[in-house]
């Protein structure tokens, strides 16, 4: 997803529709723990003017990820909508947003993208239940995986309190 300045003036105070699918694989590279990328869909609309571009971006795809817990392969949906400002001069832009320097002639969103993928990364991401046969054994000699239930439990020097609140409730009597 590359574009030359003189490409985008042409666009100027029009909007430029975007609407392609671009591969994204070197992410994999970066970031070991991607497995697969699918290929991303990019629609929106970037606004051109004089002194900047800003791209109105939503991605679309899915990643392939490790379960943390059994390591079978998980489907992880992407769906992100974002706003991306390149400036053409060497302007001091005063903004809340992050905007990016244009290097050059040529505006390339595809180092953009990977980090947009990238920060949307989970820490840890899990597989269904019953996918979970395929990966790491859940059990084995001696152990096995656990889920605890958390059980509500009144700490007994507040139980007297409970009980006063109990009685003191006019909703409680019937």
């Amino acid at each position: 997803m590359k574009w030359t300045l003189s490409q985008l003036q042409k666009y100027r105070s029009k909007d430029y529709p975007i609407d392609e699918v671009v591969n994204l694989d070197e992410i994999k590279e970066i970031d070991p723990n991607i497995r697969e990328v699918s290929p991303i869909h990019i629609t929106g609309r970037a606004d051109i003017d004089s002194s900047k571009v800003t791209f109105h971006l939503k991605i679309e795809g899915h990643l392939v990820l490790p379960c943390s817990r059994t390591l079978v392969d998980v489907n992880y949906p992407i769906d992100v909508e974002t706003t991306e400002t390149f400036l053409l001069k060497g302007l001091d832009y005063e903004t809340e947003e992050e905007v990016h320097q244009v290097k050059g002639e040529v505006i390339d969103l595809e180092p953009v993208l990977q980090e947009i993928l990238l920060l949307e990364v989970p820490i840890q991401v899990f597989a269904d239940e019953g996918s979970s046969e395929k990966g790491a054994p859940q059990s084995g000699n001696d152990w096995e995986v656990i889920f605890e239930q958390k059980k509500d439990k009144i700490d007994p020097r507040l139980a007297g309190l409970a009980k006063l609140l109990d009685q003191n409730d006019p909703s409680s009597h019937s």
